[in-house]
């Protein structure tokens, strides 16, 4: 007796999805998404606020995206991912439809169902894509986890009461606890 095939899905079946739906997409395999908690979308508000008014006030030529926002990683059509924050310094990569390439900054922020996700699967992801910076916001542990791809070192750590600066954005730094009140 043969094995079930498993379904390839595509970015076909993710635009086919009705209307409200959302799920992304990870080499062939769909990803249904939960609806937020409210302090996840406090902290990515904040956050794409914060980021914003840095890139603003030092005339920078990236731009920033909060979910739900495109990013099609690689010329495939088997992923596509909606990642919390989305950063992206390469007007080119940028169309109608969202970003074709990888952003140089993501940040996700952890809910209970995207565990798995966020730390393992996207992770692994984002650094063959491509992704400069990864940041995984755990709520639940109050802790930030930094992957920097481009320093081929491994991530680190942050307390949400620590302070952290970006590699994409050396100048900026925050606390993570003086977001989240």
């Amino acid at each position: 007796m043969p094995l079930p095939q498993k379904q390839i899905y595509t970015i076909e079946d993710i635009y086919a999805l009705p209307d409200g739906q959302r799920a992304e997409l990870i080499d062939g395999q769909m990803y249904n998404m939960a609806p937020p908690s409210r302090l996840h979308q406090e902290f990515v508000s904040q956050f794409t606020k914060l980021i914003g008014n840095y890139i603003d006030s030092h005339n920078g030529c990236c731009k920033i995206y909060p979910a739900p926002f495109a990013v099609f990683l690689n010329k495939n059509n088997k992923n596509y991912v909606e990642p919390d924050i989305s950063v992206i310094c390469d007007p080119d990569k940028l169309t109608d439809k969202g970003c074709n390439g990888a952003p140089d900054l993501i940040i996700e922020v952890v809910s209970p169902s995207s565990r798995r996700m966020d730390y393992i699967i996207k992770s692994a992801l984002y650094e063959d894509a491509g992704v400069r910076e990864y940041w995984i916001v755990d709520l639940q542990k109050e802790a930030t986890v930094v992957y920097r791809f481009e320093e081929d070192v491994a991530p680190t750590i942050y307390p949400f009461d620590g302070s952290v600066s970006f590699g994409l954005f050396p100048e900026l730094t925050i606390i993570i606890s003086k977001i989240i009140k």
